[in-house]
């Protein structure tokens, strides 16, 4: 029987990626996008046709209201979107995102019998998120499998994250060989209704740096 694994699709270049590279080692493929309150739903527009351009099993939406947490310039619309460097841990982190994204995952794994989840964490070329590290994947895998049933009775949960130690042009170059479209990806903080891209937040620096460095052109879409 194929294995199974759910793979966190958020639309973008890192997440594209990962769901190809799964696909590429055998798994059968259940995608995963989250409505967590961003501020546009473009992203989730590109995931609905990645997921079938790459073959997805399944792909669903479900939907977690973290806009209304708040103290992310990605859910409340009152804070600007840095359009330059910041030192720090910059204002686009959003609080608990990826474990609570990682906890939609495990329950779907859970019930659909996989025993993988893929997520398309990085820990070279970002943005210095907390919840992007080797540590927190590590955790959080230990947490699976004392956390389920399907844990507690012998699963072998594996939160696999194989872009983490990848810098953006090797995530570009790998995926350009696994067949991946990333004009169809989405990436920006602040897109437009269409996916258009503004050229100027943090994801856009970092992919535009990652094509170039790469020598590959960049098919995205900006304003």
């Amino acid at each position: 029987m194929q294995k199974r694994a759910i793979v966190l699709l958020s639309g973008g270049l890192d997440s594209s990626t990962v769901l190809a590279m799964a696909r590429a080692r055998g798994f059968d493929c259940y995608a995963l996008s989250v409505h967590y309150g961003q501020r546009h739903s473009a992203e989730l527009d590109a995931a609905r046709k990645i997921a079938a351009a790459l073959g997805a099993r399944e792909h669903r939406i479900m939907g977690v209201d973290l806009a209304g947490i708040g103290g992310s310039a990605l859910t409340d619309i009152g804070l600007a979107i840095p359009e330059s460097p910041t030192n720090g841990i910059p204002i686009t982190y959003v609080p608990a995102r990826n474990t609570l994204l990682l906890a939609l995952a495990l329950g779907w794994a859970e019930v659909v019998g996989a025993t993988d989840i893929f997520v398309g964490v990085n820990a070279v070329d970002y943005s210095g998120y907390p919840d992007c590290r080797p540590q927190f994947i590590e955790a959080f895998e230990r947490l699976a499998r004392l956390a389920t049933k399907a844990g507690v009775e012998g699963v072998p949960f594996n939160i696999e994250a194989p872009l983490i130690a990848m810098s953006k042009a090797d995530i570009i170059c790998a995926g350009i060989a696994l067949g991946v479209d990333y004009g169809m990806t989405v990436s920006c903080y602040q897109a437009n209704a269409d996916g258009a891209a503004c050229g100027k937040c943090d994801s856009c620096r970092l992919r535009a740096a990652g094509f170039s460095a790469a020598g590959i052109p960049d098919p995205t879409r900006y304003r």
